[in-house]
This record gives structure tokens, C-alpha cells and sequence, in this order.
């Protein structure tokens, strides 16, 4: 850290409002699309290659975000056509639209592998009713027993609800790949744990890093267990991912991440957001001297209280922090009477 700031640097008072972009760097415009939860927006780029842009990430499929997009295109994107859409990851405020730019402008997807996969099957994947499994897997954590009957009462959120549908055909990037985008030359570092195989971008000209959701200004990603894989340790696939990617970070890069404002100072953000994490877990496993259940563990994770907009995302980052210490033998684990895992400390 020597060297490095002491404090973060916000370039940008304020974001693009809706609509609008402001250039970051030269052929490089930031733009934000809001989203209906309490983290209300998404971030947004795109790279002028010239005869076309390449967008980085898409927001939601929605009749209005549709309409912000008609809106950008018009004006800060010149009216010159999207040749490709680089998504960072699969979760749905990134890849909403990228069916639809593929279906209703020809642009070309680029994503990992994974992502891919991912967001295929899951726009694919449409439920009516909650599935015996994901109901299980609350129980097993503990759910409130209000919040989950509400669940049970009510059609789950599907994928495809703010997804279109992904047509067949995307091109892979890869660890240690390069791409070529808005004059410059990036570098593919794959992250993981907030979502697997996330791929950002590092700048080979210049300063500029493309984070996604790995890496944020002022929140920690989420980083969470689902019932598609219920002894996953995301955790732990975060904290290495972290660990490979600080070796890239230097003080003067400018960090446009998926969400808040970017900034500068990314060696010292990595290092608080490890610092984080470690120190969460020194809680946990305190609180842990007595026997408690994921939604049990809110009060040493987040020391703050939780509302019923964001219970389920606080949920299932409970569940991997307790996944971790539990894989890694700091902590056993019974069932209570109720059919939650209670966790307690080794002695």
C-alpha cells in the first residue's frame, strides 16, 4: 500500500441522469438506468469503436428502461448503431437486454462461458409456484415464517420476468484474454463469488479498469448461497478472486463499477472490502458461541437492521457466511426442531 491514497477519490459529484452520459474518459460514456429495489440503479458504458458502440452491461428488460435506451441512442450514442454488447456477468440488471440487442440490432454478446450458461437456462426456467427446493432451502436457513408464507402465497420472481430471451450464439472471453473496445486495448481478469466466472477489464492504454460487480465504491457486492447450490462457498471464491485481482490494481486507475460512482483508489478499496469480509466473520464466528440459524446472524453481519426489501439478499449472504466457516471447520452444525441448520463454534 505504499504510496497508495489514503482515502478514495470521486472524480463525479453526481450521475448521469436519465437519459444522459458523461464521458469518463475519452470515447467512454457513463450512463445509469434505474432499477425497481433499494439498490436503484445500474451503471452502464459505452465505447465509441468508431463506426459503432460496444455497451458494457444493459439493465433490466423493461417497457421503460426500453424507452431510456431509445432515448440514449438518440442522443448521447449519436444514432450510430450497439455492434456489441459485453456483459460482465449473468444477474438480470446486466444481461436484461442483451437478447435484445442481439434479436433487434444484430449486436454481437460477449461474456464468459458461465454467464452465458447461466442466463440461458435461467430465461428458460419459469416457475409458478415457489419449488419445493428453494422452499426447503429457506427453511434451512431459518426463514422468518412470515416473510415466507408471503412467498409461498405469491408467483416467484422469475428471470424471464426482466430478461429476454438469450438466441442462440455469444462470444467467449476468457482469463487472459484481450478485447478491443473504445480505442483501447483491455485485458480479461475473471473474477467469482458475487457471480462466477465475472469478467472485468483492464485497461492496456490507460487507466481505466471496468469492474462490474466485483469490485464497488461504496457497498460490498452481494455474495450469496441459492438453492441451486445450497453448500456452495462463494465466499471463498470472493476473497481469492480479490486476492488475484489486487495484484492489478494501482492507485491512479479509475474504477467504473456496475453500481454508486466510480472512483479512484482501487488498492485501498480491495483492501477494505477483504478487510470487510474478515472481519464479519470474526463476528459471526463470536456470535456463534451460541447455537443460531443464517437469519439468526443478521445483527454481527450487517449491524444494522434489516428491512423486508432487502431480507432476501441479506439471507443469503448469512447463509454463505456460515457455508464458510462451516466448510472450513470453524463451526458444527445440527438441525432444530423447526428443520433450520443452527450453527455454534468449535470448541
Amino acid at each position: 500500500m505504499d504510496g497508495a491514497p489514503r482515502t478514495l477519490r470521486y472524480p463525479w459529484d453526481t450521475p448521469p441522469a436519465t437519459g444522459e452520459a458523461i464521458e469518463v474518459a475519452e470515447g467512454v460514456l457513463w450512463m445509469r438506468l434505474p432499477l425497481p429495489m433499494k439498490l436503484d440503479h445500474v451503471n452502464v458504458y459505452a465505447l465509441d469503436d468508431g463506426d459503432g458502440w460496444t455497451l458494457v452491461d444493459t439493465g433490466f428488460d423493461t417497457s421503460m428502461i426500453r424507452e431510456i435506451w431509445a432515448q440514449l441512442l438518440a442522443g448521447p450514442l449519436a444514432g450510430k448503431p450497439v455492434r456489441r454488447v459485453v456483459v460482465t456477468h449473468h444477474h438480470a440488471d446486466h444481461i436484461g437486454l442483451a437478447g435484445w440487442f442481439q434479436a433487434e440490432q444484430g449486436a454481437e454478446l460477449v461474456t464468459s462461458r458461465t454467464s452465458w450458461l447461466f442466463a440461458r437456462m435461467l430465461t428458460l426456467d419459469v416457475q409458478e409456484t415457489m419449488p419445493a427446493e428453494t422452499e426447503a432451502y429457506y427453511r434451512a436457513a431459518g426463514m422468518d415464517a412470515e416473510i415466507l408464507a408471503q412467498r409461498l402465497a405469491e408467483r416467484p420472481f422469475n428471470y424471464a420476468d426482466v430478461v429476454a430471451p438469450m438466441p442462440l450464439g455469444f462470444r467467449r472471453v476468457k482469463e487472459g484474454d484481450t478485447i478491443r473496445m473504445g480505442g483501447r486495448t483491455w485485458a480479461v481478469h475473471m473474477g467469482d463469488g458475487h457471480a462466477p466466472e465475472h469478467a472485468t477489464f483492464w485497461s492496456l492504454d490507460d487507466n481505466l479498469v471496468l469492474t462490474g460487480d466485483q469490485i464497488l465504491s461504496s457497498i460490498s457486492p452481494n455474495i450469496g448461497v441459492y438453492a441451486t447450490e445450497p453448500m456452495a462457498d462463494p465466499l471463498a471464491d470472493w476473497l481469492a478472486a480479490c486476492d488475484r485481482l489486487s495484484a492489478l490494481a494501482r492507485p491512479d486507475q479509475l474504477a467504473l463499477g456496475g453500481h454508486k460512482m466510480p472512483f479512484v483508489g482501487l488498492p485501498l478499496r480491495m483492501a477494505q472490502l477483504i478487510q470487510n469480509h474478515h472481519s464479519a466473520l470474526k463476528r459471526l464466528l463470536k456470535h456463534l458461541d451460541t447455537p443460531q440459524s443464517a437469519a439468526q446472524c443478521f445483527p454481527p453481519l450487517f449491524k444494522r437492521s434489516i428491512g423486508a426489501g432487502e431480507y432476501g439478499l441479506a439471507l443469503v449472504e448469512a447463509v454463505s457466511h456460515v457455508n464458510h466457516l462451516y466448510l472450513t471447520g470453524q463451526v458444527s452444525r445440527t438441525r432444530g426442531p423447526d428443520g433450520a441448520w443452527l450453527y455454534q463454534r468449535r470448541d
